[in-house]
């Protein structure tokens, strides 16, 4: 299918406006293919030709102002309109099209659990033309008529409000303009949970064999969502402009959710089946607060090309985690997103794929191209610098743009240099400076404080090295804290430091605004602890002088707030990454001081880091052992720190410690205790995640003859036949240490035969259990097979399983020059499509930087 050219849509807009679909869909046709029917109404401005993208299985007629065209002209995905006449025309499209079992365009499931079915669109980018005909790209706003026939005992959701007009045909109100990526539709017997707030119906739908589980946590998704609700209509002028506001939690969804217009969908693993933490509460919480943020930007005011998806993320990311901490209960999201979403761009900001949070227009030139900006720094690097523009220019100021720019652009497209301008607007500094060495720059600056001590006191100077030309600007709080001289491992804050950098020249008089400059030489003794970016409020890489980091070893878990200590982890983090600090440094630290970290967040990211980068990647496989052992007893001390807790922080500190335990194991002794038992001694009870877990770790060891093991997989899924409960069965399965499931696995990865191909989680799972570092001789050869099988894979099965392929089947544990080698091959022989090719120069350059760690 041929991505369209940005050229192209600019072409397409100068010479056409659409006004309205109308569509209708039936869903009654079939489990692989389902009717689509659809009417255009649209105006040429001049006499030209253009095209309509549809991908139908089979265009059965296609008439323009009642004039049949040629079905055997539709060329792929594009179908001809020439000889266009300046006026109003009509486009009659229909068609029979394939259900999906990729998460792209129409995609159907049915659950394991009791045998129902259930649709859902996702038509984000370019697969629009999957599901109905369409000028499929973003600034051909219209509106939507939406008629679906399906089930009679189904329910049909959509962007607006639906009406069961009987025998099983269902009507949606019309929506507003909108673009076409958002339309959605969701249908099946879905379990509903109702209710109205601010005179709007609230809805959130998930599939029945999930009900108990959604209607225990109803109070708290809606409670989240009214509360979010209200804080946004408190911050923007503009009212939420769609008619209602529904959350279907759907399955088998690629992302964490997606921003439809009244109609989230949400991946459904945010329906909790088993035990989880309050972080992991937090986080679909601020999934929730995330995409109603794109209500307003994204929906309302939508970008006009590609090249801005940032305005999209960045701004939903930053305004997730601000909103849900000013509105809920959840109050410290910003520790969480240090912890999880700050490495995550500062990894792919210093990848050769890096890119500016806005790259250029040219530098975006299709949607394949742009497709594979959804990254760590469209969102993560997006969003901190949003945080830091917030800082610099002041939150006031900075709402007062954003009201202005939802005023002048809503129901219509907006680029990064109106919103820059809307900014602008709003306040007397300079916007367009700071978004040049902002959003069109690449790479993370890193920090490095040089102390010196004086008779009169001591000296404080940073270096800034790694933005193009240094001249990034940083507003930074600068934490100082001294040792308690009765308790030395307990440690006092001073009074924070602000400092910008670059520092202004000392003849130049401060800029208006600007927070006082820290004396460059301060009376007393230097502080025990000098800290960087503590409340971590820009972006940047941070090192600590030498008397810092002795500090921080000794007393970092006495540090008070739980954000200073993500900013000293991640320090640690990168210096690891950097080759700076030893990968057993980490291991030492985190000995040390996780059985007393209090913060849930900085727990499960500390312990994930150390057993999936250090353990597996960064130490030398002579060494791993010694850390996977390091790891049970730092579990092990967790774990006799909280016994006997039933509920809070420390329950889920617990919880964090039992995963750790199962996942870094290397004797199966305590597992299959606590799998015989149904629990751990002193709490949990396995519940189903866990007793998965465990499985899947039994079977990586070989813990037991073959022929048990895969007894026990079968008896774990009758206990538990569930979708989730297939992915784990799959995963346990591709886990076994025998050659024949090996095979087994790999051919249902890698297969071409669609009526064999594993759905996209069933792939993830697989995927996830075949590599294992303890079964490296037995895995060796599929190493070179990868780069011959996954370019055929994603060629054949698009973006979303390339995406996949490249990302959990990628033999990641072969930290070998031999595997680089390969890789790099494949890049320059095999034409790997777009999708699966950039997460391959991303795997090789993890790569590289765990043989140079190595090395």
């Amino acid at each position: 299918m041929p991505a369209l050219q940005r050229d192209e849509a600019q072409t397409r807009a100068r010479l056409i406006d659409v006004h309205r679909y109308e569509i209708d869909l039936d869903l009654t046709q079939g489990e692989e293919h389902f009717g689509s029917r659809t009417v255009i109404h649209f105006s040429a401005h001049e006499p030209g030709d253009t095209f309509v993208d549809i991908k139908p299985a089979e265009l059965h007629t296609a008439t323009l102002d009642g004039h049949p065209l040629d079905p055997a002209s539709l060329d792929d995905n594009r179908l001809p309109l020439t000889g266009l006449a300046a006026g109003d025309h009509e486009l009659r499209l229909d068609a029979r099209m394939r259900y999906s079992r990729t998460g792209e365009g129409m995609h159907r499931f049915t659950d394991p659990a009791d045998g129902e079915t259930y649709v859902y669109t996702q038509l984000f980018m370019e697969d629009v033309q999957r599901v109905f005909g369409a000028f499929d790209q973003p600034d051909l706003k219209a509106v939507f008529q939406l008629t679906l026939k399906a089930p009679e005992d189904w329910t049909v959701l959509a962007n607006g409000i639906t009406e069961h007009l009987g025998n099983g045909t269902w009507q949606a109100a019309p929506t507003p303009l909108i673009s076409t990526y958002l339309v959605a539709v969701a249908a099946g017997p879905w379990h509903s949970v109702r209710t109205e707030h601010a005179g709007l119906p609230f809805g959130i739908h998930c599939r029945r064999s999930l009900a108990p589980h959604l209607d225990a946590d109803a109070d708290e998704i809606l409670d989240i969502t009214r509360r979010c609700y209200d804080r946004y209509h408190q911050i923007f002028d503009e009212p939420y402009p769609f008619d209602s506001y529904d959350q279907a939690f759907v399955p088998e969804f690629n992302a964490g959710a997606m921003e439809n217009p009244g109609l989230v969908t949400f991946r459904d693993e945010f329906i909790y089946r088993s035990a989880v933490t309050d972080t992991e509460r937090q986080t679909r919480g601020m999934v929730i607060s995330h995409e109603m943020a794109h209500m307003w930007f994204g929906d309302l005011v939508t970008l006009q090309w590609w090249d801005d998806i940032w305005l999209n993320e960045s701004f939903a990311e930053y305004m997730g985690y601000q909103v849900l901490s000013e509105a809920t209960r959840f109050t410290e999201t910003w520790t969480d997103f240090a912890v999880t979403r700050k490495g995550w761009g500062y990894d792919a900001d210093q990848r050769p794929s890096t890119h500016p949070v806005a790259p250029a227009p040219d530098d975006v030139p299709d949607t394949a191209s742009a497709l594979l900006n959804f990254d760590g720094i469209s969102y993560a690097k997006g969003a901190s610098a949003l945080r830091q523009l917030v800082v610099w220019m002041g939150e006031k100021d900075f709402l007062a743009g954003i009201n202005d720019h939802f005023a002048r652009h809503r129901f219509a497209n907006a680029t990064l240099a109106d919103f820059i301008d809307s900014l602008a607007r709003a306040t007397d500094r300079d916007v367009h400076a700071w978004a040049a060495r902002w959003l069109r720059t690449t790479g993370v600056d890193t920090l490095t404080p040089v102390v010196g001590e004086t008779e009169d006191g001591w000296t404080l100077d940073i270096e800034q090295t790694g933005s193009t030309d240094g001249t990034r600007p940083h507003r930074l709080t600068i934490g100082l804290y001294d040792q308690d001289p009765t308790t030395p491992t307990r440690l006092i804050p001073r009074p924070p430091l602000s400092r910008d950098l670059p520092s202004p020249q000392p003849s130049a008089p401060p800029e208006q605004g600007a927070a006082a400059l820290a004396p460059r030489t301060t009376p007393g003794p230097r502080p025990a602890l000098l800290l960087l970016n503590d409340q971590d409020l820009t972006y940047a890489k941070v090192r600590l002088d030498p008397t810092s980091w002795d500090t921080a070893l000794r007393a970092l878990s006495a540090l008070p707030h739980a954000l200073t200590r993500a900013v000293v982890w991640n320090a640690a983090r990168d210096m690891v990454r950097d080759g700076e600090l030893a990968p057993t440094a980490y291991l030492d630290a985190a000995r040390a001081h996780l059985p007393h970290e209090t913060d849930l967040a900085i727990a499960q990211g500390v312990l994930a880091f150390a057993r999936t980068q250090i353990a597996d990647r960064y130490l030398p496989p002579s060494a791993r052992h010694t850390a996977l052992t390091t790891l049970t007893a730092l579990s092990r001390d967790i774990l006799r720190r909280t016994e006997g807790a039933a509920h809070g922080t420390a329950t889920g500190l617990r919880l964090t410690a039992v995963r750790a335990f199962i996942d870094s194991a290397t004797t199966p002794d305590t597992l299959q205790e606590w799998l015989d038992d149904g629990s751990v001694p002193g709490g949990p009870d396995l519940d189903p995640e866990l007793r998965w877990r465990i499985l899947g770790r039994l079977a990586t060891l070989g813990a037991a003859p073959l022929a048990d093991l895969r007894e026990a997989i079968d008896a774990e899924l009758t206990r538990d036949p569930s979708a989730t409960g297939q992915q784990g069965a799959a995963r346990c399965r591709a886990a076994l240490p025998d050659p024949a499931a090996k095979e087994a696995a790999w051919d249902a990865l890698f297969t071409t035969d669609d009526r064999a191909a594993l759905s996209n989680y069933l792939f993830t799972a697989t995927a996830t259990g075949f590599w294992a570092p303890e079964q490296h001789d037995l895995l060796r050869p599929y190493v070179a097979r990868y780069f011959t099988d996954a370019p055929a894979l994603a060629a054949h099965r698009g973006p979303a399983l390339a995406e996949a392929a490249g990302r959990y089947a990628f033999p990641a544990t072969f930290i070998e020059a031999t595997t680089l080698h390969l890789g790099e091959t494949c890049l320059t022989e095999a034409a790997p499509t777009p999708a699966l090719r950039r997460k391959l120069i991303d795997q090789l350059d993890d790569l590289r930087r765990a043989l140079h760690v190595r090395g």
